[in-house]
This record gives C-alpha cells, sequence and structure tokens, in this order.
C-alpha cells in the first residue's frame, strides 16, 4: 500500500494503471511505450508488464508492437454507465440546493420539437416544504430562457426555418416577434453562455437560464431560475451557471 499526503491510501499497482491509462486517454493516437514511460515515470519494463495485463482484460489495445492506446472494453463499460445516466436524477439535488439560494421555482426543461416542455420543477409549498414535480408544460422556444439556448446551438437556416413555421407569435408585449431581433438576442445567448426571458411569456415573470451538456458536449437541457419581476437578482446567475455545469459533469460532459 502507498499513502500519498492528503489521500487515503492506495494499491501502488492501481495506482500506476491509473496513470497509464490517463497518458492513453490524451493522446488520440497510439503511444509508444517510450513515451509512455516517460510521461508516468515508470520503467519501461514496468509500464510493458502493466500494458500487457490491461490489453489481456481488452482495456488496452496493441494495433502494433511497442504502441498502446485505449480499449474497447472502457468504450463497453462506459456505455453501460451513459446509459444508466438520467438528467433527471442528476439534476434533483442540484436543483434542490439551488432553490435553497433563491427561494425561487427551478425549472428543468428540455426541447421537443419547436417547443421547451418542463420536465422537472423545484419549489416551495407554503408550508416551507420543497417538493419537485413533473410539469410537462410547453413554451415556444423564443419565448423562453432555456427555448433561446437551444435555438442558439441551431444554425441560421435551421432558426430562419423556425421563424417561417411558428410565425414568431408573441404573448406578452416584450416578447420577440421580429426574426432580426431574435438572431440578436441569440447573438448574445452564445456570448455569454446564458439565456434571459424578460417577461416575453408572461407578464410579471423573468428568467434565467444555462445550458446542461452531455458527454458529447450536446446541450440536452436547460436549468433556468423564474421569478417576479422585481426579483429576480443577478447575483444568481454565476451560481445558476455553476450548477448546471456540475449536472452537465455528472452527464459525463468535460467542459
Amino acid at each position: 500500500m502507498k499513502r500519498t499526503e492528503g489521500q487515503t491510501p492506495t494499491i501502488q499497482v492501481m495506482e500506476r494503471m491509473f496513470s497509464l491509462l490517463n497518458v492513453l486517454a490524451a493522446h488520440p493516437d497510439p503511444v509508444s511505450l517510450k513515451h509512455v514511460s516517460e510521461q508516468t515515470g515508470l520503467h519501461p519494463s514496468t509500464a510493458h508488464r502493466i500494458l500487457n495485463d490491461l490489453a489481456i482484460g481488452r482495456f488496452v489495445d496493441r494495433p502494433e508492437a511497442g504502441s498502446y492506446r485505449l480499449g474497447m472494453r472502457l468504450l463497453e463499460l462506459g456505455n453501460l454507465v451513459k446509459a444508466r445516466l438520467d438528467v433527471r436524477d442528476a439534476a434533483l439535488g442540484p436543483m434542490r440546493e439551488l432553490h435553497k439560494l433563491t427561494h425561487q421555482p427551478v425549472n428543468l426543461s428540455m426541447r421537443q420539437g419547436d417547443e421547451i416542455v418542463y420536465i422537472e420543477r423545484t419549489y416551495s409549498e407554503r408550508s416551507g416544504m420543497q417538493v419537485v414535480r413533473a410539469v410537462g408544460g410547453r413554451a415556444p422556444l423564443h419565448l423562453t430562457s432555456v427555448g433561446k439556448l437551444f435555438l442558439a446551438h441551431d444554425d441560421a437556416p435551421r432558426v430562419r426555418a423556425y421563424a417561417t413555421r411558428t410565425g414568431l407569435a408573441g404573448h406578452t408585449r416584450n416578447s420577440i416577434t421580429d426574426l432580426a431581433v431574435l438572431e440578436r438576442e441569440l447573438a448574445k445567448v452564445l456570448q455569454y453562455g446564458s439565456a434571459r426571458d424578460n417577461e416575453e411569456l408572461e407578464l410579471g415573470v423573468r428568467c434565467m437560464a444555462a445550458g446542461i451538456f452531455d458527454d458529447q458536449s450536446k446541450l440536452i437541457a436547460g436549468l433556468s431560475i423564474s421569478a417576479p419581476a422585481d426579483r429576480l437578482e443577478e447575483a444568481w446567475l454565476e451560481r445558476l451557471r455553476a450548477t448546471a455545469a456540475q449536472i452537465s459533469s455528472a452527464l459525463g460532459h468535460r467542459g
């Protein structure tokens, strides 16, 4: 056993195995034994022995003599983990913590076609007890903060096609109903990495949203805080972004 300062004891061979896998993971192409040895500080014979054992288990491949890359067994295991991941499960705890900070509804939404669908919401009953409920409500993309996140990640032709299909119908006097204005708004969303709803869906309600990404860096959901227009605090934005990043990380995203 080996103890590293500030860490619990580890089995030395496992520690070495992890360091070898990390070196292979940092390179898209096969890596020579010499390079692996230099990067890990392991003697070539030690690195060679451990890599051979990993190759037997298909955790490492040897495309040719003296070179190594990550093996297919890691992909198989990774797919099993990914299949168990659920954005709801990953989001519930962080959503509750964000609600404790803001005391305002925290929403989890996903895109379905030209609308976003609210799939979870954390808020407080009059008793003060927190509850989480599936909402199931829908709203047009261009009128919501999360919807704008998804539109911002579409290319220009798709945004124009969306505008044509929907007519950019408005719900309030603040709704964006002009394509040029919407395109400028979406450019800001991409620039700042967050989106706003300034009483565009419902008068008296403002929202801010940040995106949730999967292991392929694909936007799969949005996290938003909604509040009465005069109670939405700018200080919440960084915590919102951090919470969305925490959920993304739980889903395998490495931003």
